[in-house]
């Protein structure tokens, strides 16, 4: 399709295409969402500080989901329906997971047709293998690539919307904060890398697409770019945040200087067994617990046991065969030679579990709006499809068809006909902002003037460390509350913490509200007194009908507020 195509189809999709939308983010979520708002003939601005190859999309391995049962293994919509439910522990809300499995096929079919090259079976279709927690083969991929070539496909995609005018791309800008008023958000206030300043970006809609909060817990598997800051700032502004307390540990992963590095769950799928060694024989201890398919449970369950085993845990693919591991698994096999020096197809890799997804991020309605009007967000930052636990497969699934959802909702909303009544109220708005525009660009002039003795980095490692220790596979109140007060006293100091100039001013300016998300985390998870999902409590072990609902927490002026809610609904 040429330019003027795209131009011609675009205008007449659509009599609401005088909106611009700011998305923030511009990975598989993101990316999306922009994609979905040109098709409908909306302008985007899509804002992130690196190119989209370089978003934590692209380290997504293993597959998407969808119940086409390619495999005959008599695969249904209501089967996935039904897994994702029970792999959420039933919290989820079935009309936001019914809607995410029935779009599936169809989402399959759109990544096709962008050009996303899935790997094959014998009879021609598109390949399925398993992923923890699903009762048949449902996840299809691109060999061990998924991601990157979703990501490529969706570049390329952006770029013949780019040409017709219709996204716009600004790179090297980071996030600082929304311009809310009265509940409603205009659009956002963005930190230029290039020239250190800030600028303000007036929109009909801001979508945010920033990924989950990797960075509050030093190392992951996830990308470091990603650490919860635009969601903890949209908290401190009046943006509710869900089930923060469910947090992913991936059950395979080996370590580097870096970060951890996922052994994907395709190994696992292939055939892949986890054991640990006594009296000089292996112990196949999740087959052993759970019959055949023991080393696909869903991961909480895999962490959780690994965890219990007080073992140091293996994960063989020997078995499989050489042939086999190269046609099916070459990423993992490479993965291990050149990070730990490991032939898979000789040797056992020693695993350990490790955080790797969050359940939990900006409450979400229907709409995919937040509880701020016109905020809205999409991918792992919104909390809305996985309950308690996510299934594997299911993630790159709901970030395609959260920033679609979100790019519907937007255009399906109307706004103001009368353009002399939109330049007036917009001239409010924008005059409404100045004062606050004015105070946060001074704050950073300042900042730059001034040298702490309190480096900021020392106190985002010290986050980690209470992250990693209060928070981890097995919580309890104690813990939970050493974390929340240790917290506390770094909140305190962050007040008083000056400009650092060993780092870029992004990390100043967001200390405060990643401490404060950090708080909410901790929060959350001790006020859920039960063991659900990936939320495991030692002084809690049961799971209790009281707390059967997802929780709901909001900030104001250094309080926090929890309830439950089984949809998280917002009223504008």
């Amino acid at each position: 399709m040429t330019t003027k195509e795209i131009m011609e189809e675009s205008t007449n999709s659509t009599n609401n295409n005088n909106k611009t939308v700011l998305v923030v983010g511009s990975g598989i979520a993101g990316m999306t969402t922009a994609i979905s708002l040109a098709e409908r003939g909306i302008k985007s601005i899509l804002v992130s500080p690196f190119v989209s190859e370089r978003a934590q999309s692209v380290m997504a391995a293993g597959g998407i989901n969808a119940a086409l049962d390619n495999m005959g293994e008599g695969d249904s919509i209501e089967q996935h329906i039904d897994d994702t439910l029970k792999g959420g522990c039933m919290i989820a809300g079935k009309d936001a997971v019914t809607g995410l499995c029935s779009n599936a096929p169809d989402i399959i079919k759109w990544l096709e047709k962008l050009g996303v090259v899935f790997t094959l079976n014998k009879k021609g279709e598109i390949d399925q293998r398993a992923f923890g927690g699903q009762t048949c083969r449902r996840t299809c991929y691109c060999g061990t690539s998924t991601g990157k070539q979703i990501v490529s496909a969706l570049v390329m995609e952006c770029r013949r919307y780019e040409a017709a005018g219709l996204i716009e791309r600004r790179l090297w800008n980071d996030f600082h904060s929304g311009l809310i008023k009265d509940g409603k958000c205009y659009g956002a206030l963005l930190f230029n890398e290039a020239f250190a300043s800030l600028e303000a970006v007036y929109a009909d809609a801001v979508v945010m697409a920033t990924g989950g909060q990797n960075a509050l817990f030093g190392k992951t598997t996830g990308s470091t770019q990603c650490d919860g800051y635009a969601a903890g700032r949209l908290f401190m502004q009046g943006a509710a945040l869900k089930n923060l307390e469910f947090i992913q540990y991936h059950p395979t992963t080996i370590e580097t200087k870096q970060k951890r590095m996922l052994v994907s769950e395709a190994a696992r799928g292939e055939g892949g067994r986890l054991y640990y060694e006594e009296g000089g024989k292996r112990v196949y201890f999740m087959e052993d617990r759970f019959g055949s398919r023991g080393n696909l449970m869903p991961r909480d369950i895999v962490s959780r046991c690994m965890e219990e085993t007080g073992k140091d845990i293996f994960l063989d693919v020997t078995q499989l065969g050489a042939d086999v591991i190269d046609a099916r698994l070459p990423e993992v096999r490479d993965l291990c030679l050149k990070y730990a020096g490991l032939d898979i197809k000789k040797e056992s890799i020693p695993v350990k579990p490790s955080v790797h997804f969050f359940m939990g991020g900006l409450a979400v309605d229907e709409k995919h709006e937040t509880s701020i009007e016109d905020l809205y967000a999409v991918g792992e930052c919104a909390s809305r499809y996985h309950g308690a636990n996510r299934l594997g497969g299911n993630s790159l699934l709901a970030a395609i068809y959260s920033g679609k959802t979100a790019a519907k909702s937007i255009d399906e909303k109307k706004i103001v006909a009368d353009q002399d009544q939109t330049d007036k109220g917009q001239a409010e708005v924008e005059a409404f902002f100045g004062k606050y525009i004015q105070k946060e660009s001074e704050k950073i002039v300042k900042d730059f003037s001034s040298e702490s003795r309190f480096p900021v980095m020392y106190i985002r490692d010290m986050v980690a460390e209470i992250m990693n220790t209060d928070l981890g596979i097995v919580r309890d109140e104690g813990s939970l509350q050493k974390g929340i007060s240790d917290l506390d006293y770094y909140i305190d100091i962050s007040s008083r913490i000056k400009y650092d100039s060993s780092v870029l001013e992004y990390f100043n300016y967001s200390l405060p509200a990643i401490l404060n998300l950090a708080k909410a985390t901790l929060l959350s998870a001790k006020e859920r007194r039960e063991s659900r999902g990936a939320h495991i409590r030692s002084d809690h072990p049961e799971t209790s009908g009281d707390f059967a609902a997802s929780s709901v927490i909001s900030y104001n002026d250094g309080n926090f507020d929890i309830t439950y809610d089984m949809e998280g609904r917002f009223e504008h």
